[in-house]
């Protein structure tokens, strides 16, 4: 699959923990203005993102198994100039892998009930689970521990898109097959979350 290197992410910011926690708000309005290439990139990072020497990454998870995945559905030139299409995170290269070539975002708020806005947005993350990784060591309880991690790693992004003055909101009406068929998801990764991403309207 092409591949795009994403900018190092930066490890300190100009608005504090307090002030995002205090601010976040759920945006259902988005501009049309694009994203850059290095507020793409900091965004995933702080979902999931390596952050030690040991590949431990930004969100907690059961066993050091990071049972989460995530993608990115793109219109063209409205994420740092990447064309439009769905892209998989790499966390270990912190790069994104192009696997669609077509804009999906308007299939996408179709399927989740006619939510318009994640249309509108000119980036929305998608937040995956694959249970299978958890279950070989935790059995039953995979299910809850994906949920939790997913979970993280979402206020995770709720929390550095109101530090870079983007905003965002987790969609989780929608429905399942389809949307896994629509971003050509692997076999056993199910989708959890939607969350269009830009600057709030």
């Amino acid at each position: 699959m092409p591949r795009i290197a994403l900018p190092a992410p930066r490890l300190k910011g100009e608005v504090s923990l307090e002030e995002a926690i205090s601010s976040r708000r759920s945006r259902r309005g988005f501009k049309a203005t694009a994203l850059t290439l290095e507020q793409v990139s900091q965004i995933f990072w702080a979902a999931q993102g390596i952050t030690s020497p040991e590949g431990l990454r930004a969100a907690p998870t059961a066993g050091a198994l990071y049972g989460v995945d995530l993608y990115a559905a793109v219109g063209k030139k409205k994420a740092g100039g990447l064309a439009a299409g769905v892209y998989r995170y790499v966390p270990r290269d912190h790069a994104l892998e192009h696997i669609l070539k077509r804009d999906v975002r308007r299939e996408l708020a179709r399927l989740a009930v006619n939510q318009v806005f994640i249309a509108d947005a000119p980036m929305a993350m998608i937040i995956t689970g694959e249970y299978e990784r958890i279950s070989r060591k935790y059995g039953d309880r995979a299910t809850r521990y994906v949920h939790m991690e997913a979970g993280h790693a979402a206020q995770n992004v709720y929390l550095q898109a109101e530090a870079l003055g983007l905003g965002t909101v987790v969609v989780g009406s929608f429905q399942d097959e389809e949307v896994s068929r629509a971003l050509a998801l692997p076999a056993g990764q199910r989708p959890l979350y939607i969350m269009p991403i830009g600057y709030a309207a």
